[in-house]
This record gives structure tokens, sequence and C-alpha cells, in this order.
């Protein structure tokens, strides 16, 4: 995590933008490096994992996932670090009911805090994103959320 926060600070400051907010948050979750090996069990995070991803079983009475495309933002972490969880569980809609397959998520202060870590690199990794189509408005507000993310660490 702390290496992915890093390289997403590089990758920032080959942009040109501000990666100050990012490195911040790379030195906190090393102060506080014990909290995050508490996740013993990384597993594959496909990182952007949406429907036409997935191959499905066409015979299945539900639908059974077989296999997943798409392997460009994969990388290797704690469930709860992915993206596709991020999105999940962004609203209360229809997604409630991948959380009542998938499990609620842990709710203990360590996780929480992990939770505010994930969140962080989301935002920088969607900076990067928002300023390839030229998005000013859209990566102007990531310092924002960031500042936010870095007050509930702090």
């Amino acid at each position: 995590m702390i290496a992915s926060l890093e390289e997403i600070a590089a990758d920032l400051d080959g942009a040109g933008l501000d990666s100050a907010d990012v490195r911040q948050v790379a030195a906190v979750a090393g102060r506080e490096r014990a909290v995050l090996d508490e996740v013993t069990e990384p597993r594959p995070l496909p990182g952007d994992l949406w429907t036409v991803d997935c191959l499905l079983d066409l015979a299945g009475a539900e639908p059974v996932i077989t296999g997943v495309l798409d392997f460009d933002r994969a990388w290797f972490g704690a469930p709860d670090a992915d993206w596709t969880i991020r999105m999940a569980t962004a609203r209360n809609d229809e997604r409630t009911a991948f959380r009542e397959t998938y499990g609620t998520p842990d709710r203990s202060p360590a996780a929480r805090w992990r939770s505010r870590i994930y969140e962080a690199r989301h935002l920088g990794a969607l900076r990067l994103e928002r300023l390839r189509p030229g998005k000013a408005d859209a990566v102007a507000e990531s310092y924002q959320a960031m500042a936010a993310v870095l007050a509930d660490l702090t």
C-alpha cells in the first residue's frame, strides 16, 4: 500500500501535479504500518471490475462469474482496498445485494483507519484519471477530498 501511494505520488509529479497530500498519506501509512500489516492474506484485486469484464456461466440458474477479463489495474491487497469494493459500497441502492452476498465490511477501528488509507489511494489514482481528459475542476476537487481524508487520518 505504501509503495502504491509512493508510485501514485511519483506519477502525479511526472504529470506536473502537486503530490504533497499523497506523500503525507504514505508517511502516515508508514508510521502505522502495523495496522496495514494486520491484513495477512492479500488477495488478487481486479482494480476495475464491472459487468463487461465478467464471463458468466450461461447454463447457471443464477449469474455465476466463471472468469474475469481486463487486469490492467490489478494488484494484490486487502479485498476492501479494491476499487470495485469502494464503488459497491458508495451508495445504498441495488449494490446492497452485493454486500448481502459478499459480506458485511469489518467496522473495527483498524479496518476503518485502513479504509481511509485505501480511499486516499483511490483519490490519488482518480486525480491522474481526471487529468488525462483535461477535467481541471475534477482534479481540483480531488485535493479537497484528499484534505478531508488526511484530516481523518491525523
